[in-house]
């Protein structure tokens, strides 16, 4: 069992109700580190061994207490990076020391079950920063108090020894617990001293209010609407990270509506506080922002497997070229006409600054420019050729496509939402009895470049992709021809365009 419990300041208003709590969270993680003995405890030996402490720290340890620790482990220590080094030889399956410099080595070890535990231990630190970057002047330190003073958030400085005789050790200098049971965020030091240092930590304070579902203390939060402009030295990578490891935790919507409050999304994404547009008795429309946080949250319910990255970002940003294209309508009320075509260009702009993947791009930009076609789909009134477009133009995002949509779906009058879902179900229905026919993920013409260049008379070249071009549309408005009617189609095209050349109509 835990011993030696060192309590830190602060104190809960109901005492017995905290004790019980504490008690309960502790046992828990007992529990959780006892399953893990077949890793822990040989580490520990090794450790001991050498005349050294070795402490699980961080993170590790409030996802414990939480009962949601994972297969990343971080431990502090005093000994010195060589040292490590040489007792991680000796234990685990895989070592490498590409941390080395900031006294890092990481490890692979699996435990009985054949799990591969990912270790992480670091010599204690007593960093000091240049108040230019994030990256620390590593100075190697001496205690364990020292230690954990330096870290982001006092939750995250808590730690746990392990002795060599199985004992944990629970280590809670700072108050840890009790905010972990207040359910707060605080920080060690000053919070203009720790963000001073690393303004990373004001991006981390909005992740963990999304992934725990804490609150900020007063205090760090002033501090970080007072400094965002700091923000501003870190790298646009590192930004990427946080921000989605924000939109992926369990309460996005807490952690998106934090980077606003703070002022930290308009140095980092400012078109989601852009969306916050004012209403006036001539131009009525919905509080643009909390409708988008409100789609997020309907599209993370129809979410089948766990987060969907692309997914949420696209709830997020469908509407937010409605700033740019709001307009007042004669007898009042407002429209926002080709929004969805100004938002997609706005995505686009805003992830390339953030360094997305140009995959990710495509995708969230393509659905925030598709989300709109489906209100033309009125009573039903689609042509087959319509619904196919529809089904080709989403491509392999149909499935977040059909999400987003009914996300999109926030209307108060309930009438109406039943006919949107109603209406909505009928497109589903059609695309489903075409796709039983057609492969319409995939539409292709009926005939390939080397058909068409057989059949033409054709070298690669512009013609060959014109020809293409024309079959394909005519896949989508007719449906799968047979090889005798598409081949009479591309020659009476062939025979059209050559007519309009020579005619001196087109080059």
């Amino acid at each position: 069992m835990f011993s030696g419990i060192q309590d830190g300041p602060g104190t809960p208003p109901d005492p017995a109700e905290r004790e019980t709590r504490r008690v309960r969270l502790l046992a828990g993680a007992q529990t959780t580190l006892n399953e893990l003995a077949d890793v822990l405890a040989p580490l520990a030996t090794a450790f001991g061994e050498a005349g050294h402490e070795l402490y699980l720290v961080g993170g590790s340890v409030r996802d414990a207490v939480l009962g949601r620790l994972g297969t990343d482990l971080d431990f502090t220590t005093d000994a010195r990076p060589d040292t490590v080094r040489g007792i991680l030889d000796a234990y685990a399956d895989t070592v490498w020391d590409t941390g080395i410099e900031f006294g890092t080595l990481s490890a692979v070890k699996r435990d009985g079950a054949g799990v591969e535990q990912q270790i992480e231990i670091t010599t204690y630190r007593a960093d000091s920063y240049d108040g230019v970057t994030r990256n620390p002047e590593v100075v190697f330190g001496d205690t364990l108090d020292g230690d954990l003073v330096r870290r982001d958030f006092t939750v995250n400085a808590m730690a746990v020894r392990l002795h060599p005789d199985g004992r944990h050790e629970f280590v809670d200098p700072l108050g840890g617990m009790d905010a972990l049971l207040a359910g707060v965020l605080d920080t060690p030091a000053a919070p203009e001293q720790s963000f001073a240092d690393d303004p990373l930590r004001m991006l981390r304070a909005c992740r963990f209010v999304s992934q725990l579902g804490f609150s900020l203390t007063p205090r760090v939060f002033r501090a970080m609407t007072e400094m965002t402009a700091e923000i501003d030295r870190i790298t646009v990578e590192r930004i990427r990270a946080e921000l989605d490891k924000t939109m992926l935790g369990d309460y996005p919507i807490d952690g998106i509506n934090m980077l606003c409050e703070t002022g930290l999304a308009d140095r980092v994404l400012p078109e989601v506080p852009g969306m916050k547009l004012e209403r006036d008795e001539h131009m009525q429309h919905k509080d643009v922002y909390w409708h988008s946080l409100t789609v997020l949250k309907q599209a993370i319910d129809l979410e089948p497997e766990g987060p969907d990255l692309v997914l949420r970002w696209a709830a997020l940003l469908h509407d937010v070229g409605k700033p740019a294209t709001r307009a007042a309508k004669p007898g009042g009320g407002v429209t926002f006409h080709h929004h969805e075509v100004v938002g997609a260009k706005m995505v686009r702009k805003r992830m390339r600054t953030l360094k997305y993947s140009r995959q990710m791009i495509e995708e969230v930009s393509g659905l925030v420019f598709l989300h709109l076609r489906f209100h033309g789909y009125g009573e039903g009134q689609w042509t087959d050729s319509a619904v196919r477009r529809y089904a080709s133009d989403a491509g392999d995002l149909l499935p977040r496509l059909h999400r987003l949509v009914r996300a999109d779906c926030t209307t108060r009058n309930k009438r109406r939402a039943a006919t949107l879902r109603a209406t909505y179900d009928s497109l589903e229905n059609r695309i489903a009895e075409i796709e039983e026919k057609e492969d319409l993920a995939r539409v292709r013409p009926d005939l390939d470049g080397n058909e068409i260049m057989t059949l033409l008379g054709l070298k690669p070249g512009p013609d060959v992709g014109r020809a293409w071009a024309y079959l394909k549309e005519l896949r989508l408005d007719r449906g799968p021809l047979d090889r005798d009617e598409a081949e009479a189609e591309l020659r009476r095209w062939w025979a059209g365009l050559n007519t309009t050349r020579q005619n001196g109509d087109l080059s």
